[in-house]
């Protein structure tokens, strides 16, 4: 009698592992269709999670990356917009300063030439104390309020600002200056594009001397001003570019990880299915037989 009763509970207890197994497996695989995920948790495959868990982290460093270059990409687009009225006021300048050169001009009307200017100046002054993206200095460096200031006693404009605009991480190791400051782009007084502008302003206005003599010096220079403003164009153009490449290359990279985390974690969907009808008639079958052989007895294979 023992022998038969451990042998009836070594039948039911293989059976039931095996049906229990069969279930397990089937709602595993329900629970992938269902969910889209391959692995439930990270003893299913540890190192899949692993390389799972990695990926995750370099998209978050990656989405601040991405951030980052937009930022400096807003405030670069608003610096070469902002560089652009800079050459247009100091075209405008250079026609005033031509006329003023004209010798058959009286110095009143070279003094009306000159508060033209001195209106130029004003508007010079004013972009020059712009707004970033963030609502910041945009030729002010990391400072928060403006770039320039208007000296209380001597009228000079004076830049305030810090002496850089501040990296930004791209990635990978590369950073790029969100900007650039005003004496990067305006010079250093008192040599400065504003100072000497205001000085011409204030020549054909008030000057003693040979006004048409200041104002074919104040041509010239205002093309080395031109010539300026130009330079920083170009530098604000080309960091752009490289803003641009750099997130050309981390769209790739993160193209390539979003198809090695489908490839590694995500459901395979046909297979699993196949799998999925599989194990499920597998299941079925067992659960036959199993109640089949359950209701057999020793008289039955007897009769």
């Amino acid at each position: 009698m023992t022998s038969i009763s451990t042998s009836t509970s070594a039948f039911y207890d293989r059976a039931k592992n095996d049906i229990g197994g069969l279930r397990s497996r089937a709602e595993a695989l329900q629970a992938q269709l269902g969910s889209g995920d391959k692995l439930a948790r990270s003893s299913d495959d540890p190192v899949a999670a692993s390389r799972l868990r990695m990926l995750a982290r370099t998209d978050k460093l990656s989405n601040i990356d991405e951030s980052n270059a937009g930022r400096a990409s807003a405030d670069l687009t608003l610096a070469d917009s902002a560089l652009k009225t800079f050459a247009d006021y100091i075209t405008n300048a250079k026609v005033l300063a031509n006329n003023a050169a004209n010798g058959t001009l009286t110095d009143a009307q070279r003094a009306s030439i000159g508060y033209e200017i001195e209106q130029i100046f004003g508007n010079m002054v004013n972009l020059a104390n712009s707004r970033d993206s963030n609502g910041h200095a945009l030729f002010g460096g990391e400072s928060a309020g403006d770039a320039y200031q208007l000296n209380t006693v001597t009228g000079k404009p004076e830049y305030i600002g810090t002496l850089s605009a501040g990296d930004l991480a791209l990635g990978d190791g590369q950073s790029i200056s969100r900007g650039l400051t005003g004496r990067q782009i305006l010079g250093t007084e008192p040599n400065d594009i504003l100072t000497k502008l205001q000085k011409l302003a204030a020549d054909l206005q008030t000057g003693v001397g040979d006004r048409q003599k200041m104002a074919n010096d104040g041509i010239s220079m205002l093309e080395g001003s031109l010539d300026q403003i130009t330079t920083s164009q170009t530098l604000v153009g080309s960091r752009l570019n490289w803003i641009d490449l750099t997130t050309e290359r981390r769209t790739n990279l993160g193209e390539l990880r979003a198809d090695e985390q489908t490839r590694i974690g995500a459901t395979d969907l046909p297979s699993t299915i196949a799998e999925l009808q599989q194990t499920m008639t597998v299941l079925e079958a067992s659960q036959a037989s199993f109640t089949k052989l359950s209701s057999l007895t020793l008289f039955s294979m007897l009769n």
